[in-house]
């Protein structure tokens, strides 16, 4: 390429984009850089107007926050970790984007951490990875979220700490949660008022709290009912879709079978629906299934689940909010019975 062919080539290039500052919004809604930098922290003591002018300033000039500059600033890295150890990819897949989508809202990144929940190098390793990255904060989900030795390390490590359900010492921590136990005797509930006398139960991971919250629920709402789940009606399960399906091989051999199946999650309900498939058996004609948390498998098999309606991306999101300092320490969240094709009325 000759210089002239290179300088025209030059000239034909498009002009570099000018991005935004703080000072454009800032003059834009006519107010201070650190009023600008109150809205953008979400700090409180900001008029609703003020607010509402800054918003509308970011949008109209698409201005996005440096986050290095933002984290020397305020000695902050606008980093979440979230540490996790759960069978179901279907209610971490919920968590995920429930914590991402909160995250983005607020100007935060999230680092997500699979680990093993038995490790015993886990305090350490999460400490560790806490203090490279300079987290804000961390959020725990089950069964982490009740392991003491992981809870002493981060406290002593003086990092912000928000659990999702946790089982034991429930108000040592900021934590997210939700009543399990009422939600599972409101499906026991609707199986009896379908005419079930005969219920089943694949019951969730030993380690994880909400299993024997929602066993609990489920077993005195029957035995309200006058109904008692036999000993051979109840079996043990893991929340993930093998677990559940081995689980609901046993009920289904069974000569005195149930004719309604709760399972502790919605894997093992839609491997308790495979299962009945496998043996002939026709949902809900011959068998009713209810799951629990209405992951996205729910609806995607036939027939769809009856199931709790587990809030699930709101309390990831109610969990990032905690952590960023924006409500009290204790959130409970509500629930919903999702009626749909796999429960019917006690075959004749």
């Amino acid at each position: 390429m000759t210089d002239i062919q290179r300088h025209a080539a030059n000239d034909r290039a498009p002009p570099p984009v000018r991005v935004a500052t703080i000072f454009d919004v800032a003059r834009r809604a006519g107010v201070s850089t650190k009023t600008v930098s109150r809205v953008l922290n979400n700090e409180a003591r900001v008029a609703e107007e003020t607010l509402a002018r800054v918003r509308a300033a970011v949008a109209d000039l698409d201005y996005r926050p440096n986050p290095n500059a933002r984290s020397l600033a305020g000695r902050r890295s606008y980093l979440i970790g979230l540490f996790y150890d759960n069978p179901s990819s279907n209610y971490m897949a919920d968590i995920k984007g429930g914590a991402i989508r909160r995250c983005q809202e607020k100007g935060y990144h999230l680092l997500t951490e699979p680990c093993e929940a038995d490790d015993p190098n886990l305090p350490r390793l999460m400490v560790g990875v806490a203090t490279r990255f300079r987290l804000d904060g961390l959020i725990l989900t089950p069964p982490l979220v009740d392991r003491q030795d992981v809870l002493d390390a981060v406290a002593a490590a003086h990092v912000p700490l928000v659990r999702i359900a946790p089982r034991t010492d429930p108000d040592r921590t900021a934590h997210v949660r939700m009543d399990d136990q009422a939600a599972a005797r409101l499906a026991a509930d609707h199986l009896a008022d379908l005419g079930h006398r005969r219920l089943g139960m694949i019951l969730g991971h030993p380690d994880h709290g909400a299993a024997e919250l929602r066993r609990h629920g489920f077993l005195q709402a029957a035995a309200d009912r006058g109904l008692t789940l036999l000993p051979q009606h109840m079996v043990p399960g893991d929340f993930s879709f093998a677990g559940g399906f081995a689980a609901a091989e046993r009920l289904l051999s069974l000569s005195d079978r149930p004719t309604a199946i709760f399972a502790g999650n919605d894997d093992m309900a839609a491997a308790t629906v495979a299962a009945a498939n496998k043996h002939g058996l026709q949902v809900p004609r011959d068998l009713s299934v209810v799951g629990f948390d209405d992951s996205p498998i729910a609806q995607v098999i036939w027939p769809p689940l009856t199931t709790i309606r587990q809030p699930t991306m709101a309390m990831a999101a109610a969990a990032v909010d905690l952590l960023i300092g924006d409500g009290e320490p204790v959130r409970q969240l509500g629930f919903d019975l999702m009626v749909r094709q796999s429960t019917g009325p006690v075959p004749r």
